[in-house]
Parts: C-alpha cells; sequence; structure tokens
C-alpha cells in the first residue's frame, strides 16, 4: 500500500496547496470549514466512485467487475450507447490530465526563468529546456515507477512546507486573528472554493490505484486517512501562512518569503513541478494508448505505437505551454468543468445509476446533494472564467 499512498498523496500536495492561504484571505474564517468540508466530500466520492467497480455475486460477495472509470461510464450508459460514456469520460479525463501536464511546464520555465534571472533567455527557451529534461516520461511503462517520483515528490514538497512554517513561527509575535475576514465579496469567495476543493481532487488516479493495491481491502481506510492528514496539514499550513502575512499574502505563499527563502524554495518548487508532471503524463497517456489499441495495458501491444503516442503527447504539452494565450485562465475554464465532473458530477451520478436499489433514502440524498453541490460549483467556475476571458480579450 505505500506507493499508492505516496501517489495519492502527491496529487494532494500539488501546486494548489500554496494557495491555500491566500485563499484564507478571501474566505476567512469559512475558509477553514471549506477546508475540513472539501477532504470529506473529496474522501467520499473518491469511495463510492470505487463502490460503482463492484457488483454483488450470488453469495453477497463484492467482486470486482470493473477495472476503470470508463468501465462504469459504460455500465452506466449501455443502454443508450454501449461506448459512449466511456467516450466522454476518457475526453474529460484526458482534457484535465492534458492542462495539468502543460501547467506543470509552464511552472517550470516560469522558476527557471526567476530562478536564473541574469541568463538571458526568454521564459519560452526555459520551457523548452524542461521540456527537454523530461523526454524519459516517454520511456515510463509502469505505475510503480511513477510511485517512486511521487515519493521523491512528497519528500521535496515537505522540505518546501518545512522551510514556509518555520519562518512563521519565527514570526508567531506577528499573528493575530483580527487578520481573518468576516465580510466576504462573492467573485473572491468562489476563487477560494475552487482553490481548495480542487488540491484535493484524485479521482481520476483511484481506480488504478485501488487496482494495484496489494489489499484493495485497505483502501478505504488509506483513502480516510490520506484525507485526513492531508486535512490536517493544509489546515496548519494555510493558518499559520495567513496569520504572519494577513492583507499582505501573495497567490503563492513562496513570494511572501525573504529573497534567500524564496530562493530555495523555488528551486525545490521547480523540482516538485518536474516530478509532478509524470503522474498524469502516464495517466493520460496510458488512456490514450489503450482507446487507440483497443487493449488494457501498453506493454500488450506495439511497443513502437505506445512511444509514439507518450512523444506526441509531450511534445503537444511543450507547444501549448508556448503558444497558448492566457493559459491560466483556459485552464480555469476547463478545469471548472472536468473538475468538477469528474470529482463531483461523475461519481454521485453514476453511483446512483448503478446502486439506486441498494442505497438508502440517506444515501441517495447524499449522492444528490454532491451532484447539486458540484453543479453549482462548475456553473460559478464557468462564469468567473468567461468573465475573466471577455476582460482580458476587451469584450467587457
Amino acid at each position: 500500500m505505500p506507493d499508492q499512498y505516496d501517489s495519492c498523496k502527491s496529487k494532494f500536495q500539488g501546486i494548489f496547496v500554496l494557495g491555500l492561504p491566500y485563499a484564507l484571505l478571501h474566505s476567512g474564517y469559512s475558509g477553514l470549514l471549506l477546508i475540513v468540508l472539501a477532504a470529506a466530500l473529496c474522501c467520499y466520492t473518491g469511495k463510492i466512485l470505487i463502490a460503482c467497480l463492484y457488483e454483488e455475486n450470488e453469495d453477497g460477495q463484492l467482486i470486482r467487475v470493473r477495472d476503470t472509470y470508463e468501465d462504469i461510464a459504460n455500465a452506466c450508459c449501455k443502454k443508450l450507447s454501449p461506448s459512449l460514456g466511456g467516450i466522454v469520460v476518457n475526453v474529460t479525463q484526458v482534457v484535465e490530465l492534458l492542462m495539468t501536464c502543460v501547467l506543470y511546464l509552464v511552472v517550470c520555465g516560469n522558476l527557471l526563468s526567476h530562478s536564473f534571472s541574469y541568463v538571458p533567455v526568454t521564459e519560452k527557451t526555459w520551457s523548452v529546456i524542461a521540456f527537454v529534461t523530461l523526454l524519459p516520461c516517454v520511456f515510463i511503462r509502469t505505475l510503480k515507477i511513477v510511485s517512486k517520483l511521487s515519493q521523491l515528490c512528497s519528500l521535496v514538497h515537505f522540505v518546501i512546507i518545512l522551510v514556509v512554517i518555520t519562518y512563521c513561527l519565527t514570526q508567531i509575535h506577528r499573528w493575530s486573528w483580527a487578520k481573518f475576514r468576516l465580510s466576504l465579496e462573492f467573485e473572491d469567495f468562489l476563487v477560494s472554493v475552487g482553490v481548495i476543493i480542487f488540491s484535493y481532487t484524485s479521482q481520476i488516479f483511484l481506480p488504478t490505484l485501488e487496482g494495484n493495491m496489494k489489499n484493495p481491502g485497505e483502501f478505504r481506510c488509506m483513502l480516510n486517512w490520506t484525507h485526513f492528514f492531508a486535512c490536517i496539514f493544509k489546515t496548519t499550513f494555510a493558518l499559520t501562512a495567513f496569520l504572519t502575512w494577513g492583507e499582505k499574502t501573495k497567490e503563492v505563499i513562496t513570494d511572501n518569503l525573504p529573497s534567500f527563502f524564496e530562493t530555495l524554495v523555488n528551486l525545490c518548487l521547480l523540482t516538485k513541478a518536474f516530478l509532478s508532471y509524470p503522474l498524469p503524463f502516464f495517466a493520460a497517456t496510458e488512456i490514450v494508448y489503450s482507446c487507440i489499441s483497443k487493449g488494457n495495458h501498453s506493454n500488450c501491444k506495439s511497443p513502437l505505437l505506445a512511444l509514439a503516442v507518450r512523444g506526441s503527447f509531450l511534445l503537444l504539452t511543450l507547444l501549448m505551454s508556448m503558444f497558448t494565450p492566457h493559459f491560466a485562465l483556459l485552464m480555469g475554464l476547463s478545469g471548472s468543468v472536468t473538475g468538477a465532473a469528474m470529482t463531483f458530477l461523475l461519481p454521485s451520478l453514476f453511483h446512483l445509476k448503478l446502486k439506486w436499489k441498494k442505497l438508502s433514502f440517506l444515501e441517495k440524498c447524499a449522492d444528490i446533494s454532491v451532484f447539486i453541490l458540484g453543479f453549482l460549483c462548475s456553473l460559478a467556475g464557468i462564469v468567473c472564467s468567461i468573465k475573466g476571458l471577455l476582460e482580458v480579450f476587451g469584450g467587457v
């Protein structure tokens, strides 16, 4: 179980975590509640998603009859079209994973540019250098390698957080609960909701992780502990950082650090971005390759085809990172659709569809509530992102 735990944990500890103190700036006391609520909701949707992989046999024993998110979707839509659900899920997954990979490449280019500002090289050139560094990803064929990289990613992340929290503790004399806001602005609050919720999302990887566990029966326990520790960690980190800088808290908290610490942390963030890239890259290319080859595992078909898929995907992320205008806003728009769908909408909808007759009234109410919440979050995110794009392009 340790490898799966580290892969899951590293997904929770993404770039979004560094924006949590900024989220508290705009959400106040409600932000602390949101961190706990988001952990509970994402843990719940993870469990019901995995429950959709199983059916009871004649003896009442749970048997795993599905392997992937795609299989669950196809089972729900088989009366309408045998493969429609799988197509929708696969497209949604690949879009979200692709945007995540591009984000990491953009972050690499940006951090290299800032860390070595004395070198007369443009940010796009640094992105190309990062791309060359990531070329070995095309040779990753198993989840085990990705898990090892995720362990290193978690270690680097621990160093980053340790540096930030240590500095904050030296500034404890500046802490004041009066820094928390009581009044909220709706749009700023929605930004906070997005940052907090999507710092927990990992549903895309859960079917694969559960399927690779030596003892799948421990999955629910692993998910509970992962979300519990993630909640404690995020609350502690966001709270100490916000209490230190208050109204001066920046979007990425490392920008608040003194220059020496900022340089050190930026180099750690650069390492973390490199180590984070393989997980969404591997997941996305496996989905694409599976669809092309009509197989389940890349080593069952042509290795050359698998290499071509990975190489093409890696090149696509480079091109998007270099030539997509206003990428952050576009990612916010796509994330509002794909992120909410994969995290809240589809798990609750599929669970209701496949388990309706066996669910209690309270379980049905819980699934419906999660679906409605996910829809509202998605709608709000879409509106805010479109408004931002219109403002950038001079539409309003």
